[in-house]
C-alpha cells in the first residue's frame, strides 16, 4: 500500500458516517468510519477506483478527483495539501541548503528579549540565540545530528520534561514531520529520522501510522522550566523568504507571569559563555 492509499484509508476510517451526512442503513459496520462504497458515492467515483487508489494500483489522480475526495472526507487544509502532495500534483519544492545566512544569525543575536531560533523543514535547529539555549537546551553541546526538535521531544528525557503537555506537543511534532515526509518523500535524512524514532519510541510508531498532518502555525505552549518555573508562551513561526525551507521561530510571553519568568530567565542567559552559541 502506498502512502496515498494508506492516507485515504485512515481518513476514511476516521470520518463518522453521520457527520458525512449518510443515513443509517441498518447494516452492521465491521470497521469504523466510511465504507469504500460510501466514499465512492460521496466523491462521485466508482468503488473500483477507490479500491485501486487505496491499494496503490492507481498513482496519478486528477485535481478534480482529488478535490472530490478531499471534500467527501472533509479534510482540513493541511490534510488537503498533504493529499495533493502525495498524489504528485503539488508544485515541486526546491531543495535549499541547510545553512543560515549570516544576517539571519545577526537578527537572532539582536533579539535579546526573545528566545529565537532558525529551523530547517525537518525541525533541525540550524541557529539560535542565548535565550533559546536558556529556554530549551544547550544546543551547542549537542552533536549537529542531534539538534532536532522532534528527536529531542521523543528521545531526550530532560527536554521531554519541559513540556506542560508532552503528548499534545509530541503529536504535533509527528503531524509536522508526516506533512514534510509527504512533500519530500525521497529525503534520506528525513527517512533516517523517522526510522530511528519508529525503532526507539512506541508512541511515535503509533502516531506515525495515523497519518495526521499539520503545517507550521502559531501555537501556545506551557513549559515547566527548572529555573524560571511555569511559562506559558506564544510560539510564533515565520517562513524565511530567502530560504523557503527554513522557519524563524520566536517565543514570547502569553501572560504576565510568563513575562516575569522569561525576563528572569533571559537575564540569567546573559551569563552564558560564547561557546553556547552557533559558530560564526
Amino acid at each position: 500500500m502506498t502512502d496515498l492509499g494508506e492516507f485515504l484509508r485512515t481518513r476514511r476510517a476516521a470520518l463518522d458516517p453521520h457527520r458525512a451526512g449518510l443515513p443509517d442503513d441498518g447494516r452492521h459496520r465491521r470497521v469504523p468510519g466510511l465504507r469504500r462504497e460510501e466514499l465512492a458515492q460521496l466523491a462521485h467515483v466508482s468503488i473500483d477506483y477507490v479500491v485501486r487508489l487505496e491499494q496503490g494500483r492507481t498513482r496519478r489522480v486528477s485535481r478534480t478527483v482529488l478535490d472530490a475526495l478531499a471534500d467527501a472526507l472533509q479534510l482540513a487544509p493541511d490534510e488537503r495539501e498533504y493529499l495533493f502532495t502525495l498524489a504528485d500534483v503539488a508544485p515541486a519544492r526546491q531543495e535549499a541548503a541547510p545553512e543560515v545566512a549570516p544576517r539571519l544569525q545577526l537578527l537572532l543575536d539582536g533579539m535579546p528579549d526573545i528566545p529565537a531560533m532558525v529551523l530547517h523543514r525537518r525541525m533541525d535547529v540550524l541557529a539560535w540565540n542565548r535565550g533559546a539555549s536558556a529556554l530549551l537546551t544547550d544546543f551547542a553541546a549537542l552533536p549537529a545530528p542531534e539538534r532536532n526538535l522532534i528527536r529531542l521531544t521523543f528521545l531526550d528525557p530532560v527536554f521531554r520534561a519541559l513540556y506542560g503537555d508532552w503528548e499534545r506537543s509530541a503529536r504535533e511534532c509527528v503531524a509536522v514531520l508526516r506533512m514534510e515526509a509527504g512533500r519530500t518523500p525521497h529525503d534520506p535524512a528525513l527517512a533516517s529520522l523517522v526510522g530511528e524514532l519508529s525503532l526507539r519510541d512506541a508512541d511515535f510508531r503509533t502516531w506515525w501510522a495515523t497519518h495526521q498532518v499539520r503545517g507550521p502555525r502559531q501555537l501556545v505552549k506551557t513549559y515547566h522550566h527548572p529555573v524560571a518555573g511555569s511559562l506559558t508562551l506564544d510560539v510564533q513561526q515565520f517562513t524565511v523568504d530567502t530560504h523557503p525551507d527554513q522557519l524563524l521561530v520566536a517565543y514570547t510571553a502569553a501572560d504576565e507571569a510568563a513575562r516575569e519568568g522569561l525576563r528572569f530567565l533571559l537575564l540569567s542567559a546573559q551569563a552564558l559563555p560564547s561557546d553556547h552559541l552557533p559558530a560564526r
